[in-house]
């Protein structure tokens, strides 16, 4: 039995594969085909229609890389096929490679109006069904010679492909043959009957009576197809399965909720502008098909891709917004894009749901109740507290399906965040955001379900991605064979509400995961591509500042709320936030618009500042200099949110030689010495008598090591990266610039300069570091080993921090040998501790180790990564300049991180004017309650919203007042400004609000004027 089950396999695959497919079509005919290639960048639709075009045959080289070309394909119907099903099947060059990483096309009509979509697995438009012999066909292909960038056939090779200034302008692809042809559906079912039995029987036990049953069945099936005509003989073969395809599934069998699906990266190996063609060909193919099936369900994600589309393809948006209306095709996830959530900060993370449930709801009257992240690298532990401050509650995702070291114990969970807030999340068992409903992923899928016994239900995201396409007729046709079938799950069209609804319902009370979802994979993503990390810290900063200043301005005089430019640019850095853009995983031609663009919005945002801060400041002819301070803490007189005519932080003290070589820098609180090499020795805190460097050891210590992981250059680093690394401890030049010591280095191609300082009232060394980088496949860090015993340390992360262990007593601990931070890293003994903080690097590392002998202890070592210098995508990553600014905070308990954190993010600004002073508009008399965003309210009411949020991880009381606002009138609301009924109100406190806030409970505020 075992060779014959053997044989029958075999003889499935090759009659399948030479005999029933090609039968589909058994009948074809040549279309014309004319085309008008594009010099360069796409045309509008109406401009490609009406170009001239000259003839092209099959087998003709065309398309440059990144090239838009518009075919026109004409032909008539043959009278002989009328009453026969007729479509055009298509073929712009397809490879076997999977479909959005090549060739594309969208067919209109002459008058422009959108049809579907093509690529390899979808290459057919209908004709008629029936047909009446003699229709015209006249259609216009829009196509995107995108170039395959692994098409070598190795991946992660570096390619110049990923620019468009590099890329050439050799042909891409070979015409293959554009046909009329009639479409035989029953040898099209047949194809379906055999590969969903085919597939199933490959995947139930040898030893099972299931799968003999089916091995019979598909025999008797292949001996009644005529080889030399399958057409006739198509039926008889379907009437030998349909015994096996009407047995039931039994009533224990994994329920799979499909939803159709096109994860579409709204930019990574192809630019933001193709993926907005990218959309508009993946929804036209969608709304197609459910047009052609009624069972069928498709959701999409990200705001920004419905906004392009409504924006640049009209027709194409009309489609999709009556098939919303239908309930048919589902906006998910209520975000502006599907964002990396490691790296954007606290605000941003907000703005996500802010601007994508607010599109929505404007847009189709869809309130989100799902975070919808399939893709993304990793989760912060502060985001279930957003995801319920936004008004949602259940989370997807699969990628930590790819972690590498541990298996996540769970697929259906409850997530607990650093606030105590719960999410109701589910992981895909089927590991795949790209099903294709074969039967290996729904056998998987059951088979590798964690609930099993507790819970019955998975979802399985259905159809190709990453590059677009979407769900197939194939797909659709194969999960009604699986609607019941025995031996396999069950499977069911269903939104993304319907199926949380009723998991959550089936299973109460499921497991909990406290704390950050940590990928086991992709940890490079933290530092590749410096330059975007750089711009979206620094867009983020200034966006907090502008949001504070014209609202400070706006209600103080005559200055103008800049509500849509605003609006506009909060947009513009989410979309960058896309969890391929800010990873720094794109081609080159991504990050090379992202620096422009971050360029143009500071200025447009530097703009908005120094507007609004004038018109506070007053005629600048008054002579007096005012410090604004956009941080949420005082700095000396300047009060948080305010400005005072003298700041008390500006100075710095002079640097004095140091016996042996090198400097020391000492203000009285805290002591520097740098020694000959440039590298700080120690760091002495006057107050505590307490040395904060590791005997021996040494902080500002650059380390250099070889970068090449096996395989996602620019996502990956692997643990064997540590086995080899050099000190950069080589001067070739060490002196003072002013009150600065002037370190600098050359290693490689490289060379850095660093400003060592001290402020004259503040326990702090600021180091300002310089790199001109020209290393390739290197990893650059910046350590500090730190004389603390610590088992744990303190990152910040959105709305708070998030602890980690320091030792590796397990392979959960040892495997986030790479993580993330925003500004500040903290490691404490009880009483003391030592921030590090930065102004733009989000990777890093902690390690401890044990001393011996008369300096016996515990070196805790902190190391910012800097650069690293992979080469694919992009194999230009990160050359040339970039500047980093840390510092190192000794005797800072986490209130200080917190302060000293913002403050090295949000740096003074200095105007001259006629006014002494400008009071705060919002103040709070505790520092461990931070205002994170002070604006004027999105609807234009003129009533301003204030969020705020505990930063100490503690019980926090405070009090807030608003000048000009009736602050006693405050009401809590949402994320999206929207009154909560059912929150708790402030409590009244002479012109404030008081606040009893959670460990890092999130709280905003609507308060109206007086």
């Amino acid at each position: 039995m075992h060779d014959d089950r053997n044989l029958v396999e075999a003889r499935l695959d090759r009659v399948l594969r030479e005999r029933i497919r090609p039968a589909v079509h058994p009948v074809t005919t040549p279309l014309a085909v004319e085309i008008w290639s594009t010099a360069g960048e796409p045309v509008p639709v109406a401009e490609g229609l009406r170009a001239p075009s000259r003839p092209i045959t099959p087998g003709t080289a065309w398309g440059a890389p990144w090239g838009t070309s518009w075919f026109r394909v004409t032909g008539t119907v043959p009278a002989e096929w009328a009453g026969r099903t007729v479509e055009a099947v298509l073929d712009l060059g397809f490879t076997p490679r999977t479909p959005g990483f090549q060739c594309e096309g969208l067919v209109h009509l002459p008058d422009g109006t959108p049809v579907k979509g093509l690529h390899p697995r979808n290459s057919y438009v209908r004709v008629g069904s029936p047909v009446e012999g003699g229709e015209q066909v006249d259609w216009r292909i829009e196509a995107a010679s995108n170039p395959d960038l692994d098409g070598s056939g190795v991946p992660f090779q570096p390619t110049p492909m990923g620019e468009r200034a590099t890329a050439g302008d050799a042909p891409q692809y070979v015409l293959g043959e554009m046909n009329l042809a009639v479409f035989d559906e029953t040898v099209w079912n047949l194809v379906m009957d055999l590969e969903v039995l085919g597939e199933l029987m490959a995947e139930l036990p040898v030893e099972g009576a299931r799968r003999w049953e089916i091995l019979r069945a598909v025999g008797r099936a292949l001996d009644v197809v005529d080889l030399q005509d399958v057409n006739r003989t198509a039926q008889a073969a379907r009437d030998a399965l349909a015994g096996v395809l009407a047995a039931p599934a039994v009533p224990a069998a994994h329920r799979i909720s499909a939803v159709g699906h096109a994860h579409i990266d709204s930019a990574w190996l192809w630019p933001l502008r193709e993926t907005v063609r990218k959309v508009a060909r993946t929804t036209s193919n969608m709304t197609a098909l459910l047009e052609d099936e009624p069972d069928f369900v498709f959701a999409m994600s990200q705001a920004q891709q419905f906004a392009w589309i409504k924006e640049h393809r009209p027709q194409v948006y009309a489609k999709v917004k009556k098939a919303v209306a239908d309930g048919r095709f589902v906006p998910t996830g209520g975000m502006w894009v599907e964002s990396d959530t490691n790296m954007p900060g606290s605000e941003a993370m907000a703005r996500q749901f802010v601007h994508g449930k607010r599109f929505f709801l404007t847009e189709f009257g869809i309130e989100n109740d799902e975070a919808w992240l399939p893709d993304t690298f990793g989760f912060a532990a502060g985001l279930p507290q957003i995801i319920r401050a936004a008004g949602s509650k259940w989370l997807l995702t699969q990628k930590i399906s790819w972690s590498r070291t541990n298996s996540f114990p769970h697929h259906t969970f409850q997530w607990e965040g650093i606030d105590g807030s719960r999410i109701f999340t589910h992981f895909p068992p089927v590991d795949s955001y790209n099903c294709e409903m074969n039967g290996r992923q729904i056998a998987h899928a059951a088979s590798n379900f964690k609930e099993k016994g507790v819970a019955s239900r998975s979802l399985a995201p259905t159809g190709f991605g990453d590059g677009g396409g979407g769900t197939t007729r194939e797909m659709v046709a194969k999960a009604a064979r699986l609607r019941s079938l025995e031996g396999s799950a069950t499977v069911e069209w269903e939104t993304p509400a319907e199926f949380f609804t009723q998991a959550e319902a089936e299973y109460p009370d499921p497991p909990v995961w406290v704390g950050e979802l940590y990928l086991e994979l992709h940890r490079a993503t933290l530092t590749s591509q410096a330059q975007t990390k750089r711009g979206n810290r620094r867009s983020e900063s200034l966006l907090t500042e502008a949001e504070l200043w014209a609202t400070t301005a706006a209600v103080r005089t005559a200055f103008p709320y800049p509500y849509e430019e605003l609006d506009r640019i909060w947009k513009t850095v989410l979309l960058h936030q896309f969890h391929d853009i800010l990873p720094g995983s794109s081609i080159a031609w991504v990050h090379r618009e992202a620096r422009e663009t971050y360029a143009r919005i500071a200025a447009e945002l530097e703009d908005i500042i120094d507007s609004a801060q004038r018109a506070l400041a007053g005629d600048a002819s008054g002579g007096t200099d005012l410090s604004f301070n956009s941080a949420p803490h005082s700095r000396g007189s300047v009060p948080a949110g305010g400005a005072s005519a003298t700041s008390g932080h500006g100075e710095s003290v002079v640097p004095v030689p140091r016996d042996g070589g090198g400097y020391v820098l000492d203000n009285g609180m805290l002591r520097i010495e740098i020694d000959g090499r440039g590298l700080v020795v120690s760091a002495y805190d006057h107050g505590a008598d307490r040395e904060a460097i590791a005997p021996g050891q040494a902080a500002n210590l650059l380390q250099l090591h070889p970068d090449f992981p096996n395989q996602w250059d620019a996502w990956d680093v692997d643990a064997f990266y540590r086995n080899v690394g050099s000190d950069l401890t080589e001067v070739t030049e060490l002196g003072v610039d002013g009150t600065a010591v002037r370190v600098e280095r050359a290693f490689g191609d490289s060379r850095v300069i660093q400003l060592l300082t001290v402020p004259a009232r503040a326990k702090r060394l600021d180091i300002a570091t310089e790199v001109d980088w020209h290393e390739t496949e290197r990893f650059l860090k910046l350590a500090f080993a730190l004389d603390v015993k610590a088992d744990r340390y303190a990152s910040e992360t959105q709305f708070g921090h998030v602890y980690r262990p320091t030792h590796q007593n397990t392979s959960w601990e040892w495997a986030k040998f790479e993580a993330c931070n925003h500004r500040f890293v903290h490691v404490d003994e009880p009483g003391w501790g030592v921030a590090i903080v930065n102004d733009a690097t989000y990777g890093h590392d902690v390690t401890r180790a044990v001393r011996t002998g008369p300096d016996a202890g515990t070196t805790t070592t902190v190391r910012a990564s800097l650069l690293r210098a992979p080469r694919y995508p992009d194999p230009e990553t990160d050359q040339g300049l970039h500047r980093f600014h840390h510092a190192l905070v000794p005797g800072a308990a986490i209130g200080d991180a917190v302060r000293e954190g913002h403050r090295a993010n949000l740096p003074e600004r200095r105007v001259t004017g006629t006014a002494t002073d400008v009071p705060p508009l919002v103040t709070v008399d505790n520092d461990a309650i931070v205002v994170s965003a002070v604006k004027l309210a999105d609807d234009r009411s003129g009533e301003l919203v204030v969020r705020l949020y505990e930063a100490h991880g503690g019980r926090a009381r405070g009090t807030v007042r608003v000048d000009g606002f009736a602050t006693t009138r405050a009401v809590p609301a949402d994320l999206l400004e929207r009154p909560l009924a059912d929150a708790e109100r402030p409590v009244e406190d002479a012109g404030g609000v008081e606040l009893a806030l959670r460990p890092f409970q999130l709280v905003t505020l609507r308060v109206p004027r007086t």
